[in-house]
């Protein structure tokens, strides 16, 4: 597959979710317990009883209203079309019990390597990173031939080797596109998977900070100033980014704006969508 890297703002259709094109492999392969995300538990490999016989939900439009906020946190980068349309060539799960148990391993694979592929993919649209740009098409090539093959060779996959080689490259990435913007002045207990937990940063300035894997749960990031920050892997559950900026953060992806709060005044990269919710927050 050849793809075309185009601004930030363009996210390749092969790596954005296509739920008509799935057979809600989402709903089925993967296991949740009840909590404050889902009201109630399911087993890995059990469907929901939400799904529908089209494989689409009967409640996708009051997921957080009906108890399931963490559905609405979740994104599947495109593996769900992929492996049903293409890796099983668009055989069911439902008719083959030992298809299906083999799909949904492959589910979860799929799944990590196209998030990769989504990460590359922004990298290379940064030009702060062009001098590693040979690098980082070689490693969206290389992931992306990893994704195409049989569901035997994709089991076998060591995924976090993979994830390991492909995190040097973004790390250089974030180190090259943050040079010009960190501010020495910002809290010493923010840093990449600090814990941040109800943390007071209204109005803090954050601009070009490295926050990957960070705990921002319920954090207070109203007005904060997150342009050019790294905040791949950030946990925003119930953070609140009322009026906050994020344009031109890298690695933000729309399953952690879902998870967060936030009003018509946060900025957000133009390509991701101001959650619905967030229009009932004043």
């Amino acid at each position: 597959m050849t793809t075309k890297y185009t601004n930030k703002d363009n996210i390749p259709k092969h790596l954005s979710s296509d739920c008509e094109n799935c057979f809600g492999l989402c709903c089925v392969a993967l296991p949740y317990a009840k909590s404050a995300d889902f009201a109630f538990n399911k087993d890995g490999g059990v469907p929901c009883q939400n799904l529908q016989t089209n494989y689409l939900c009967s409640i996708h439009n009051d997921l957080r209203t009906k108890g399931f906020r963490g559905c609405t946190a979740y994104e599947c980068f495109g593996a769900g079309q992929k492996v049903s349309q293409l890796t099983y060539q668009g055989n069911d799960w439902r008719n083959n019990s030992i298809l299906a148990k083999e799909m949904f391993a492959v589910f979860p694979i799929i799944q990590q390597l196209h998030e990769m592929l989504m990460y590359i993919h922004e990298a290379l649209t940064l030009g702060a990173a062009k001098a590693i740009h040979a690098d980082l098409k070689e490693a969206f090539e290389k992931t992306e031939r990893l994704t195409l093959q049989s569901p035997e060779f994709i089991l076998q996959i060591n995924v976090p080797d993979h994830r390991t080689s492909v995190n040097r490259l973004l790390l250089h990435t974030s180190e090259l596109v943050r040079a010009d913007y960190r501010n020495k002045k910002q809290p010493k207990k923010v840093g990449p998977g600090s814990d941040l937990i109800g943390a007071k940063l209204k109005g803090a300035d954050l601009k070009g900070a490295n926050l990957r894997g960070a705990l921002l749960i319920a954090a207070d990031l109203r007005q904060a100033d997150l342009r050019m920050a790294d905040l791949i892997g950030a946990d925003f559950r119930d953070a609140d980014l009322s009026g906050a900026n994020l344009t031109n953060s890298i690695f933000l992806t729309q399953a952690q704006v879902n998870a967060a709060k936030g009003n018509q005044n946060t900025k957000l990269p133009p390509s991701l969508k101001m959650p619905l919710h967030w229009k009932d927050i004043d």
